[in-house]
């Protein structure tokens, strides 16, 4: 029992001292300044010859926002930093400035500052409300430097329609750039959604042409609606200005179609006769889909193409329309040899047609029969023919269909 006594002396002793580091280690932290030490890297700076931009150094010792801004001899302010939360920390902040500063101005970003001299202001607030501040003299030399401009600019068609009828589907974007620049183009959904046209793309003090197809980079559809597109420009020197504008996007979608069913006969003929082909087919997708002749009904010879016949009014048009054709295996042209006969996606004689006798629509979900005829000129015994589904100048979305054989006699 003599030794419970000193072991408890003991332990009362650590106790003191933990007790003591715990309080050397807290009063340290509290006397930690709210604002410390600010430092430029120079009191006098040239942002048009500079490498580099001006380091502005300062320390936070606790938990704190900061605003740091520019007032010049007039007594306008430029915030460089406004309501930033800053840790503390034992290492210094570090502010780069090179010159420019936000502008509330919807058509300037950042322009540079003009010489002259400024009162740099670091103000912290702590989270139980004590401010501290530093200021600062700051001294801008050099040249004033103009803002670019961005001349002209005309975003055409105002409403575009991205559903590949080769009508409205793209929109182009036209400007003048007096400066060299780097160049960014935005559009912006009415959900928010932010979508890149052009990024960082320096371009010369010339005309400049842009186009934007209605899509994610990725290709991907969007919904209509209006869209508020952005053109900035940046020039050498940090200045930056914009302009803005809407731009609607209606009837989106991507054209589909699909053959049905397709029957070719007879399957034997004579060198002379006549073969006919049948085939039913069905706009699968939520767009119409444009169409141009030859109408249904349409007769052909092997000797012929589309391109070739009425003097050639049917010769393949770019992108939008779209045609059922047929072909035989020994057929081994290409272009327009390719789906040689080929007929309007339409019951319709062509003076019905939306546009009579220059194109007309097949509706989504319309389905419709189609037929045509080829009077067998060719000299084989044999021949394999096929029907396919085509869009001008971009493919064919059904190739080698229903291939029926038809044996001709001489």
């Amino acid at each position: 029992m003599r030794y419970v006594k000193p072991m408890r002396l003991m332990m009362s002793i650590i106790g003191l001292m933990l007790l003591g580091v715990t309080m050397i280690v807290l009063s340290g932290c509290t006397t930690q300044p709210l604002l410390g030490e600010v430092s430029l890297s120079a009191t006098s700076f040239n942002p048009t010859e500079a490498s580099r931009p001006l380091d502005i150094r300062y320390a936070v010792g606790r938990d704190a926002t900061v605003d740091i801004y520019l007032n010049d001899t007039g007594g306008e302010q430029f915030n460089l930093r406004r309501r930033d939360i800053r840790p503390g920390s034992r290492e210094p902040y570090i502010l780069r400035f090179d010159g420019t500063v936000p502008v509330d101005d919807p058509m300037i970003v950042r322009r540079m500052l003009p010489p002259g001299s400024y009162e740099l202001v670091i103000v912290a607030e702590g989270n139980d409300g004590q401010r501290s501040e530093q200021r600062h003299n700051l001294t801008i030399t050099g040249n004033e430097i103009g803002l670019p401009t961005i001349e002209n600019l005309v975003v055409s068609p105002s409403i575009i329609s991205p559903n590949a009828d080769a009508i409205d589907d793209i929109a182009e974007i036209t400007y003048r750039l007096p400066v060299t620049a780097t160049v960014d183009i935005t559009m912006a959904a009415p959900d928010g959604e932010v979508i890149p046209v052009v990024t960082r793309e320096e371009v010369g003090p010339f005309e400049q042409h842009h186009t934007w197809n209605g899509k994610r980079p990725n290709q991907s559809l969007l919904s209509a609606g209006i869209y508020t597109y952005t053109v900035r420009a940046e020039d050498a020197y940090g200045n930056i200005v914009q302009q803005q504008g809407q731009l609607g996007l209606e009837d989106v979608g991507q054209p589909e179609a699909r053959i049905v069913a397709a029957h070719i006969a007879p399957q034997r003929v004579m060198l002379g006769d006549v073969i006919t082909v049948t085939m039913r087919v069905r706009n699968t997708g939520n767009v119409p889909i444009r169409t141009y002749g030859p109408p249904s009904g349409f007769a052909y010879t092997t000797d012929e193409v589309f391109s070739s016949v009425e003097e050639g009014r049917y010769t393949a048009q770019a992108g939008g329309f779209w045609r059922v054709g047929m072909d035989w295996d020994a057929n081994s042209g290409g272009g327009p040899r390719r789906y040689p006969f080929r007929w309007a996606i339409s019951p319709r004689p062509a003076e019905e047609w939306t546009i009579p006798g220059v194109e007309d629509f097949l509706m989504p979900g319309e389905e419709v029969e189609i037929v045509g005829q080829i009077r067998i000129l060719q000299r084989e015994t044999r021949m394999g023919f096929y029907v396919g589904l085509i869009q001008d100048g971009v493919g064919f979305f059904q190739d080698r269909t229903a291939r029926t054989i038809i044996e001709v006699g001489f």
